[in-house]
């Protein structure tokens, strides 16, 4: 052990010398400043390609579009239009590190959401969210106690899941209860975006906009559990409001016996297990939350080599044909009503438990749309227009005012993009405003469907029931409970400030 931590720095720093001038090239290169092309043709084009990447990425419902294509293109044009213009002024090496630095960034996330996702899909497969749902029908709740369990249930499942996940979750469920009762159905499916969005904004990772400003280091992890009440707020307001029109019937009730698969558990408390990890990560060991949650896979990957071992192969059974067999977090709503698929996800249910089929079985169309956007995002600020963005919107307003209007901003674009460009203006605000700007972008996504991705996924899953314009009609009760969490941050967090 002396001799390889003596010599085997000697060895990697003779055989690749770049890797020993790695550390001082970049840091002499950070030091020059970037050149301000706001003004120029390369950033015209930069914010015009990534504008109409976004438009196309907003209306994916009706182009049919991945939101990922047009993202990712975009992303790597702005890099083209940046290194373009370096390379001809002799600063190519400043545009690569500043790529590889929005690169890093990315994959510390990319690894996070990733590990979430595969305990997701996990827990689908043991059957831990059909359980659930069986659960719920077979209780004989009335619709109004329905609508607050699973506003409830959304609440709590987003502050651990991300918002899009729960909303389907809790959307198959509503689908599958109110089947009879169109108004129970879209009051619901309004009311689990607002919980889900409200959930996540108090949990560092609960949503991308906590996660961000999490890995960032802005906040602190304990800090962000001081929302949870201003959370609350924010989902019961709106929900107190339209309980009146929910309908007093009942669902009938279904009586089906559905058990949880072997070692649901085990994962649930595997997962539980990681996200302390990677929070002891984070705080104890100064390692990016990533590092934590990777490890945390190493659990569920351990786990699963011990089901296939311990697994009976005699009653294994394989399809003939699994082409359409694919078990994920979306599987509720892609089987429901469809018997072809369902009779292969019974069978797909009886094959071994394989982890890599949970990562391969990813939403790899979500995690290549966060590329693009941070990658482009990252681009638009080395090019010098977040800080232009800060200067009008942090310079000459108060912060309080600019952190609210990013609330509003959020419900027209992606709550991430709105956080990660506050995060890259980096403006020089207390942490309370840290935490009201995490607060607004979170929960600001609710006051319109396209807001944020559960209300655009849930308008997919329940098409002329929830829409656009059914949403829109409650904004202002919506926005009333906006306003409430806003004031009860202030109220209850007035140390931060």
């Amino acid at each position: 052990m002396p001799f390889c931590s003596k010599y085997i720095p000697i060895i990697l720093a003779l055989f690749f010398p770049s890797l020993s001038m790695a550390a001082d090239e970049a840091g002499a290169i950070s030091q020059v400043q970037p050149l301000d092309l706001t003004q120029h043709w390369a950033g015209y084009l930069a914010l015009t390609v990534f504008a109409v990447a976004y438009i196309l990425a907003m209306t994916e419902e009706v182009t049919e579009l991945k939101k990922s294509k047009p993202m990712v293109f975009a992303a790597s044009l702005i890099w083209i239009f940046i290194a373009v213009f370096y390379t001809r002024a002799g600063m190519s090496e400043q545009a690569g590190v500043a790529f590889r630095a929005t690169l890093e960034s990315y994959g510390e996330l990319f690894l996070f959401i990733m590990v979430s996702m595969t305990y997701l899909n996990a827990m689908e497969d043991r059957g831990v969210f059909d359980s659930l749902r069986v659960w719920l029908l077979s209780k004989n709740f009335s619709y109004r106690q329905l609508f607050w369990i699973t506003g409830f249930q959304s609440f709590f499942i987003s502050s651990g899941c991300n918002n899009l996940t729960t909303a389907l979750l809790m959307g198959s469920v509503i689908l599958a209860m109110g089947k009879d009762c169109p108004r129970f159905v879209a009051l619901s499916c309004i009311n689990v975006v607002v919980a889900s969005n409200a959930g996540g904004s108090f949990s560092p990772f609960g949503d991308i906009t906590t996660l961000l400003v999490w890995q960032k280091g802005v906040v602190p992890f304990t800090d962000f559990f001081s929302l949870l009440i201003p959370a609350i707020i924010n989902f019961v307001i709106p929900a107190a409001i339209m309980h009146f029109f929910i309908p007093q019937q009942r669902p009938a009730a279904v009586m089906e016996a559905q058990e949880m698969k072997r070692g649901a558990w085990i994962i649930i408390f595997l997962f539980v297990l990681t996200i302390i990890t990677s929070a002891c990560f984070e705080n104890f060991l100064g390692l990016p939350p990533a590092a934590g949650m990777m490890m945390g896979l190493t659990y569920l990957k351990f786990f699963s080599y011990y089901l296939q071992k311990t697994s009976n192969a005699h009653s294994v059974l394989i399809p003939v044909d699994l082409t359409d067999v694919k078990i994920d977090h979306f599987a509720p709503m892609k089987y429901m009503n469809n018997p072809p698929a369902e009779a292969n996800q019974q069978l797909a249910k009886e094959l071994p438990f394989d982890i890599f089929q949970k990562v391969a079985n990813l939403e790899w169309d979500t995690l290549l749309f966060f590329y693009g956007v941070m990658v482009g995002v990252g681009g638009l600020s080395f090019i010098g227009y977040m800080e232009v963005a800060s200067h009008h919107l942090y310079g000459s307003i108060d912060p309080t005012v600019a952190n609210i209007l990013v609330g509003f901003a959020s419900a027209f674009v992606d709550n991430g993009t709105i956080m990660l460009s506050v995060l890259t203006m980096a403006p020089d605000i207390s942490q309370g405003q840290w935490l009201l700007v995490t607060l607004t972008a979170g929960v600001g996504g609710s006051m319109l469907a396209v807001g944020s991705a559960a209300g655009v996924g849930l308008m997919g899953q329940a098409k002329g029931i929830y829409t656009f314009t059914s949403h829109l009609k409650w904004a202002p009760v919506i926005v009333l409970g906006y306003f409430g969490s806003i004031a009860a941050h202030f109220l209850i967090n007035g140390r931060y400030f």
